[in-house]
């Protein structure tokens, strides 16, 4: 299957009420074309996992804005103002979860694990709802695993086959994020034929990517 394609036929598979995992961190290392293109489709009712909100202008940050997610799930939302005013105006449900948490429950997904046991969030607002286990005298929580219908992820170079480099700190939530979805569009900065990515660089391997869009295109 040719996996590189337009942005329009990547995000055709991306349907209202869906759940969507985003990379990136504060928008370094977004997939910002392809967010972009989702706003002008106007996809709505998403519930979105990602790190935090970025801003209100950038990134992820115009979904919020336009009002396109029912539901967000991120470790910050500090630097989106909209993201605030509409969890306390009632508008989106945010689930706040702490940035180490929220990383191994998307890990958790993909490695295809029940959940795992963290003492994070014990006797804060953060254990509400959740199941308790007692280990050698010591409490945890049971933290459950994340999982998307849909992946948006960025990449510095990719091959044609998937192959994935992310550079420096664009690596992020990025390869974790490849691992959790059942679609993973990923959005390249430079595609590459087969044999030019070193297998050394290779963060995210092909296996888990199923569309490629450019991101200058």
């Amino acid at each position: 299957m040719k996996k590189l394609v337009s942005i329009e036929k990547a995000i055709s598979h991306i349907e209202d009420g869906m759940t969507i995992m985003i990379g990136g961190f504060l928008a370094v290392g977004t997939p910002e074309k392809v967010i972009d293109a989702l706003v002008e489709k106007g996809v709505k009712d998403l519930t979105i996992i990602a790190n935090d909100t970025s801003f209100v202008d950038k990134g992820l940050g115009k979904l919020i804005a336009n009002k396109q997610a029912k539901k967000v799930i991120a470790s910050h939302i500090g630097t989106n103002k909209e993201t605030g005013r509409q969890m306390t105006e009632g508008e989106t449900e945010v689930v706040l979860v702490p940035q180490g948490t929220l990383a191994e429950q998307v890990r958790a997904a993909g490695a295809g694990l029940g959940g795992f046991l963290t003492p994070t969030g014990l006797g804060t607002i953060v254990e509400e709802g959740k199941e308790k286990i007692v280990i050698d005298g010591q409490t945890y929580l049971l933290e459950k695993p994340l999982k998307a219908d849909v992946a948006l992820i960025h990449a510095s170079v990719v091959d044609e086959k998937g192959n994935c480099y992310h550079a420096k700190a664009t690596k992020n939530f990025n390869p974790l994020m490849a691992t959790a979805a059942d679609v993973v569009i990923v959005e390249a900065e430079k595609v590459v034929p087969v044999g030019e990515l070193d297998p050394d660089m290779v963060n995210t391997p092909s296996l888990f990517v199923d569309y490629i869009v450019e991101g200058d295109k």
